[in-house]
């Protein structure tokens, strides 16, 4: 487990609710902040009065504001020409919300780039989910294997990998794959030490200075000397009665409702059924009806199988 010396404090504000699945289980879980913002917020205020400054609506070619009803969105499609889309047109668009986080795939860990990793969440388990959260933890962890998902969290879609760590296991949402960019045409040197035209000796002594410099992992090692420098100007300052009132506004979200927990065994013999049933070339007999709620859960299971592979392959 990664040492917690030099971490942030924990944050126990509910994110987001909802439900880790896959074949036919649910583990109800909620989304916690995994990182704390470490940027500079330099506010904007007026000299005069201390008031915040906020942006207006400006049209850039007039310079005049303008009201938030003569305002329409719209996507550059060709230079300088734009094709408006209405509210209800983009509403339309938007994914379905469907408070779960869908895991389509198992891949190895290490087939997921670093490159990919946008942000990371903590999950926790809720509503007496605790047993199945630990057994997708613990089978993670003995398999290697991490699971990528998709996910909807404020009316955006996201690509999202679920990753065993500690105790705990970490929402990292994903860049998709149309984001990040080819390295093909940079001037990279060939892989491979002999392609690259270096010797052994180099090779060797490279490798000796890697292991002198060698360490164990420590956040609290590395912190952000500008941030510190400014705060230690910020907190000398006000101790010196060097402060200016200004009023602000929070915003308070409210909390969404969560999922319900479902018998675990039944669940997982159920989808290895149906994973079976999937893989199993298809007979001419026709095979025995089950009752028609358990037939209507296991159908999206089955047809998962397919779009997973090619999901994993993205992400790699």
């Amino acid at each position: 487990m990664a040492s917690q010396q030099g971490m942030a404090k924990t944050s126990t504000r509910t994110l987001w609710k909802g439900a880790i699945t896959f074949g036919l289980v649910h583990i109800p879980i909620a989304l916690y902040s995994a990182t704390a913002e470490s940027d500079l917020n330099f506010d904007w205020l007026d000299k005069r009065s201390m008031d915040p400054v906020g942006y207006k609506r400006v049209n850039k070619k007039t310079g005049k504001e303008i009201g938030k009803d003569d305002i329409v969105k719209g996507i550059e499609y060709g230079d300088g020409q734009y094709v408006v889309l209405s509210p209800e047109e983009i509403a339309a668009a938007y994914p379905r919300t469907t408070q779960t986080i869908e895991i389509e795939s198992f891949v190895d860990a290490d087939d997921v780039p670093f490159v990919y990793l946008e942000r990371p969440y903590y999950v926790a388990p809720i509503n007496k989910g605790e047993k199945v959260y630990a057994l997708l933890r613990e089978a993670l962890k003995q398999t290697d294997k991490v699971g990528i998902a998709k996910v909807v969290i404020q009316t955006k879609q996201h690509l999202a990998v679920l990753i065993p760590c500690g105790p705990a296991l970490v929402l990292n949402l994903l860049r998709w794959g149309g984001e990040i960019r080819s390295w093909e045409d940079l001037r990279l040197p060939p892989v491979g030490a002999k392609a690259a035209g270096l010797k052994d000796s180099e090779l060797n002594m490279a490798k000796q200075l890697i292991d002198d410099m060698a360490g164990q992992w420590s956040a609290g090692e590395f912190r952000d000397s500008f941030r510190e420098e400014i705060m230690k100007l910020v907190e000398t300052k006000a101790k010196a009665g060097d402060t200016e009132t200004v009023s602000k506004v929070e915003d308070d979200p409210g909390p969404q409702r969560g999922a319900d927990v479902i018998d675990l065994t039944e669940l997982l013999k159920r989808s290895l059924q149906v994973g079976k049933a999937a893989a199993a070339p298809a007979k001419k007999a026709p095979a025995k009806k089950a009752p028609a709620k358990k037939a209507a859960a296991a159908r999206p299971a089955a047809k998962k199988a397919a779009p997973a592979r090619s999901t994993a392959r993205r992400a790699a």
